[in-house]
C-alpha cells in the first residue's frame, strides 16, 4: 500500500472523505448566476471581467493556481506583473458570451500538470507573456468574426512568438492536512533578461459583509517573514513567506469609488494592490498599515535568458521557528515520488509511457477541477447585492421554484474557468473518471446530487444553475454501475451499501420522470433539452405543449435505459438482500414496456432503418424529423446481461419473467431479449439483433458517424444534405458543422451538430463492448462500413477506443490532432509532454473545441486507457 493508498483509506473513514486543503478555488467567479443581481439574468454584463479586481464576490472567490481550505474562508494564489500590463495578473481572463464569436471562452494558456486525490502534491503551469497581455486585440477580434469563422485565439496573437513568455510552475506539498508548502518557480524561455513581479496572495473570503459572519477575520504583521491569519471558525494559520522586496495589506472589500462612483470608506479596497504596484498609489499606506482581510508579499525580479527563479512560501497552524529547514526542501521531492508510486498502481500494465502521460494529465485535470460551490437560491432570491435593490420581480426570477436547494460544497466541476457550477450528468461522468483514482470520493459525489439539499422534493434533479428546470439525460443509475464495477475491479469488493442508498433516491426521481415526461402516459418521453444543446433544428425544450409535442427517440432511449439500469442495480442488490426482489421486477416491466413503446411506436422508420424525433401538431399527422443524430443511436446504449445463476438466486423474480414472456410472445407482444442457445446468458437490450446492425451500419461509416477521432454527434451525410422544417410558417433548418457552433441557440457555446463528444463515445464504446461479450463471434460487422473487413463487437469497441485516444497521441508526424494548427507551439520542448482535455473535438480533424479544460468528462479517456490495455 502506497502512502497516498493510506491518506484515502483515513480519508474514508470520513463522513465526508475530503482533505481541508485542496484546489478548491475558482478561476473564475466573474460572470456567474450567483454573482449576478441583475433584474434579467445579463451574467455577462452585471459582473464582467473588468469589475473583477476591484469587487468583492458574495458567492466564492477565485485565483490564479489557488488553494482554499474546504470552506474557502482562507485563500491563497499567485498574481504576477510583467511590467506591461494595466492590471496585475491575479485571474484568468475570458470573453463575455457576447464577446466571443461562440460564446464565452477562456483565453488563456495553462495546465494543470499532476494531482493525487488528497492533494499532498499538486503541479499547476501558467505561461505568463512578457508582452502586455492582449486583452483588448483578443476582443476586437473575436467581435469581428462570424459564426462561420475560427476563433480568435491567444496563440494567434503573437505574444508568444520567439518564445517570449514566462514559464510559472505552482507545486504544492503538504507535511501534514494543515501544514503546506508552496513553490512557485519562473522561468524565462526568452532569449533575453526579463523583469516579473511576484505577489503570493493570501486573502478571507468577504462574508462579513452579507452578514453570514459578523467577526471579520484578520491577517496581521508578526514578522519580516510571517503574518498570522485569525478567523473565529477556522483558526488560526501562520503564512511564512522568503525575504521580500515588500509586504502589503489590504481589505477584501469593493472599490465603490472606481466603479460606481460613489465614495470608499477607504483607501484598503480589493485593488489596492494594482494601484500601488503599477502606479506608486498608496504603497506606503499598505506597507504601514500591518494587518488586513487581504495580505501580500512583493518579489521583484529580473530574470536571465534560460533561468528559473524559485519562490517559497509555507501556509501552516501552527508556528515555526525555521519553516524553511531542510526537511521543508525535501519535502516537494518525497510527495513526488509518492504521487509516481500512487500512479504506478493506477497505470495498466503495458501502458507506453506516451499513454501513461496522457492518463495522469487527464485525471490532475480532473483532481484540480474540485471546486468549493456556495448557492442559496432562497437567500439570493430575497437579499441584495448592496449594489442594486431588491425588486419584486426578482422573487419569480431563475430559479425560483428552487428555495430548498442550499448548496455549501466541493463538487468535482467540469471545468474550474468555463463552468464554475454542476450539471446533473456531467456531474455523473466525472465521477466515473474519479473512481479510477479515488472510488470513495467519487461515489459521495454522486450521492451529494441526492441528497435533499440538492435533489428538489418532488424528485427532479438540478440541471444546471442557469436553468434547474432544464433536464439533463438520467444517466446517474449508470453512472453508478460503472463506478460500482471499476471499484470492484480494482479491489475486489463491491459495495452494496453504496447502490441501496443510490436506488433509492433515484426511484424517487424515476418515478418524477414517468408522472413529469410521459404526457400521454403511452411510455413515449418528452424529454426536452436533455444536455443535447442545439443538436435538434429547434429548442427542445420550449414549444407549445397545447399546440404542439415533440416525442423523442432519446428520450424514450434514455428511459429504457434508466429503467434496465435500475434493474441491475437491484439484481445486484438482491443476490445479497432479498427484499430488493420486487423491485427487480417492477424496473424489468417498466423496461419491457419501454422498449415496446420506442420499437412499435412512430418513432422508428422502416424506410431509413432509424430512430427519429417525431413532431405532433393538433389536426396534423405525427411527422418525423429526419435528422440522422445521436439522437437516433441512443437505443444502443440500453445492454446488460443476466447469467442464470441469477435467476437460480432469485426465484420469485424468474417465476414473473417467465410468466411475462410467456404472456407477452402469446399475444404477439413486443419481447426485448435474446437467449444464448445454452440458457447460460440472456442479453436484455433495446433494440434487437435486426434494428441493431442497422444502426451499426451508420455508426461505423466514415461518410456517415465514424470519424477519425470517434463517433460524431451528427452524421456527415448532413454535410451534402442539409434538413429543414417549416412550423408555424418557420424555417429551422440543421445542417452537419464538425467545429464551433454556427447557431446561436444556447449561447452558441457549444456543439452537437458534428464534433465529438467523449461521454457519448465512451457509453457507445461500453454499450458495444457489452453486446461483444454477449454475442462473441455470433455477430460481426463490416469496420468500417464497406471495407469488407469483418470484426465481431468487441474486437470493434477497442477500434473504437483507440480512435478517441489517439486525438491526444502524436501521429508519426509528430503532431497531436487536439491541437490543430497550433502543433508548432506544442512540439517545442518545453511544451511537448503538455496535453489539453477540450469540451469537443473536431468532426473531421479532431482538433480540441470549446472549454479547453473540460477534464470532467474528457477525462473519460483514462479510464479507456485502462480499460484497452488491460483487454490487450
Amino acid at each position: 500500500m502506497t502512502e497516498e493508498h493510506k491518506r484515502l483509506a483515513a480519508n474514508a473513514k470520513k463522513s465526508i472523505p475530503l482533505e481541508q486543503w485542496g484546489p478548491y478555488l475558482s478561476e473564475r467567479q466573474w460572470a456567474t448566476v450567483r454573482e449576478d443581481y441583475s433584474q434579467h439574468g445579463d451574467t455577462w454584463n452585471y459582473f464582467p471581467f473588468d469589475h473583477a479586481n476591484s469587487r468583492a464576490y458574495l458567492w466564492g472567490e477565485d485565483g490564479l493556481a489557488g488553494i482554499s481550505d474546504y470552506f474557502q474562508n482562507l485563500c491563497f494564489a499567485v498574481a504576477l506583473w510583467n511590467g506591461q500590463d494595466k492590471i496585475l495578473k491575479e485571474r484568468l481572463f475570458g470573453l463575455g458570451n457576447h464577446q466571443g464569436n461562440h460564446g464565452e471562452d477562456v483565453k488563456e494558456l495553462y495546465f494543470y500538470l499532476d494531482n493525487l486525490p488528497t492533494h499532498y502534491y499538486m503541479e499547476y503551469l501558467y505561461k505568463y507573456p512578457q508582452q502586455a497581455f492582449p486583452y483588448e486585440q483578443l476582443k476586437e477580434e473575436n467581435r469581428k468574426r462570424g459564426k462561420d469563422e475560427v476563433e480568435y485565439e491567444i496563440l494567434d496573437t503573437g505574444v508568444f512568438n520567439n518564445k517570449q513568455y514566462f514559464d510559472v510552475q505552482v507545486t504544492y506539498a503538504k507535511e501534514t492536512s494543515t501544514d503546506l508548502a508552496i513553490r512557485i518557480n519562473i522561468t524565462n524561455l526568452y532569449n533575453q533578461p526579463a523583469p516579473v513581479t511576484v505577489l503570493p496572495l493570501l486573502w478571507f473570503y468577504n462574508r462579513w459583509a452579507n452578514g453570514s459572519n459578523t467577526s471579520v477575520p484578520d491577517i496581521a504583521y508578526l514578522n519580516d517573514q510571517t503574518v498570522r491569519a485569525q478567523h473565529n471558525r477556522l483558526g488560526d494559520y501562520y503564512f511564512y513567506f522568503q525575504n521580500a522586496d515588500d509586504r502589503l495589506f489590504t481589505d477584501n472589500e469593493t472599490n465603490f469609488e472606481k466603479l460606481f462612483g460613489t465614495p470608499n470608506e477607504s483607501i484598503f479596497v480589493k485593488d489596492a494592490f494594482h494601484d500601488a504596484i503599477i502606479e506608486g498609489k498608496n504603497t506606503a499606506a499598505l506597507r504601514e498599515r500591518k494587518h488586513g482581510t487581504r495580505f501580500a508579499p512583493v518579489f521583484e525580479r529580473m530574470v536571465g535568458a534560460g533561468e528559473t527563479i524559485s519562490i517559497y512560501c509555507r501556509l501552516a497552524n501552527e508556528e515555526m521557528d525555521a519553516p524553511f529547514d531542510d526537511t521543508f526542501m525535501s519535502l516537494f521531492d518525497r510527495r513526488k515520488r509518492e504521487a509516481d508510486a500512487y500512479y504506478e498502481t493506477i497505470f495498466p500494465r503495458g501502458a507506453d509511457r506516451h499513454l501513461a502521460k496522457v492518463q495522469r494529465q487527464a485525471l490532475a485535470g480532473l483532481l484540480w477541477s474540485k471546486q468549493y460551490y456556495h448557492y442559496d437560491v432562497e437567500r439570493w432570491l430575497t437579499k441584495s447585492d448592496g449594489i442594486t435593490p431588491i425588486t419584486p420581480s426578482r422573487l419569480y426570477g431563475r430559479n425560483s421554484n428552487w428555495t430548498h436547494l442550499k448548496n455549501q460544497d466541493i463538487i468535482s466541476m467540469p471545468d474550474k474557468w468555463e463552468y464554475p457550477w454542476y450539471a446533473a450528468w456531467d456531474q455523473s461522468f466525472q465521477c466515473i473518471s474519479m473512481a479510477v483514482v479515488d472510488p470513495v470520493f467519487a461515489k459521495n459525489q454522486l450521492l451529494l446530487l441526492m441528497r435533499e439539499w440538492f435533489m428538489k422534493p418532488d424528485g427532479q434533479l438540478p440541471s444546471y444553475e442557469w436553468n434547474f428546470n432544464d433536464v439533463n439525460p438520467p444517466v446517474q443509475a449508470w453512472a453508478a454501475l460503472e463506478i460500482y464495477q471499476v471499484e470492484k475491479k480494482r479491489t475486489g469488493v463491491g459495495d452494496i451499501d453504496f447502490l441501496k442508498k443510490v436506488f433509492n433516491k433515484l426511484t424517487i426521481n424515476f418515478t418524477w420522470w414517468i408522472n413529469r415526461k410521459d404526457l400521454k402516459g403511452d411510455n413515449i418521453f418528452e424529454g426536452g433539452f436533455l444536455g443535447l444543446d442545439n443538436i435538434g433544428v429547434f429548442n427542445r425544450s420550449y414549444h407549445d405543449k397545447g399546440e404542439m409535442q415533440l416525442e423523442q427517440a432519446d428520450g424514450t432511449s434514455w428511459m429504457g435505459i434508466y429503467a434496465l439500469n435500475m434493474m441491475d442495480i437491484a439484481l445486484e442488490i438482491a443476490v445479497q438482500d432479498p427484499a430488493f426482489e420486487d423491485m427487480v421486477t417492477k424496473f424489468f416491466e417498466h423496461f419491457v414496456l419501454i422498449a415496446e413503446a420506442l420499437n412499435e411506436h412512430v418513432l422508428w422508420n422502416d424506410e431509413d432503418q432509424f430512430f427519429y424525433d417525431v413532431l405532433c401538431i393538433r389536426d396534423a399527422s405525427p411527422a418525423p424529423l429526419k435528422i440522422r443524430s445521436i439522437v437516433g443511436l441512443t437505443s444502443i446504449y440500453a445492454v446488460s446481461v443476466i447469467s442464470k445463476n441469477v435467476f437460480e438466486k432469485l426465484p420469485d423474480f424468474k417465476k414473473r419473467f417467465e410468466w411475462f414472456k410467456n404472456y407477452r410472445l402469446k399475444n404477439d407482444l413486443f419481447w426485448p431479449n435474446e437467449e444464448k442457445g445454452n440458457g447460460e446468458e440472456m442479453l436484455m437490450s433495446l433494440v434487437q439483433s435486426d434494428r441493431l446492425e442497422a444502426l451499426l451500419r451508420r455508426l461505423l461509416d466514415e461518410t456517415e458517424f465514424l470519424s477519425p477521432g470517434g463517433i460524431r454527434a451528427l452524421s456527415k451525410y448532413h454535410e451534402a444534405n442539409p434538413y429543414s422544417v417549416t412550423i408555424n410558417g418557420d424555417v429551422h433548418s440543421i445542417r452537419y458543422d464538425p467545429g464551433d457552433s454556427t447557431s446561436d441557440m444556447f449561447g452558441g457555446n457549444s456543439n452537437w451538430r458534428g464534433p465529438v463528444w467523449i461521454p457519448i463515445n465512451f457509453i457507445i464504446i461500453q454499450s458495444i463492448r457489452r453486446l461483444g461479450n454477449f454475442y462473441h463471434d455470433a455477430f460481426t460487422m463490416e469496420y468500417p462500413t464497406g471495407s469488407g473487413n469483418k470484426m465481431n463487437l468487441f474486437a470493434i469497441s477497442k477500434e473504437l477506443s483507440k480512435r478517441v485516444i489517439s486525438l491526444f497521441q502524436k501521429t508519426p508526424a509528430g503532431e497531436r490532432p487536439v491541437y490543430g494548427e497550433y502543433n508548432w507551439f506544442f512540439n517545442l520542448p518545453e511544451n511537448e509532454d503538455l496535453i489539453l482535455f477540450y469540451e469537443y473535438y473536431n468532426g473531421d480533424s479532431g482538433r480540441g473545441l470549446g472549454a479547453s479544460h473540460q477534464t470532467g468528462w474528457s477525462a473519460l479517456v483514462a479510464e479507456m486507457i485502462s480499460e484497452l490495455v488491460d483487454k490487450e
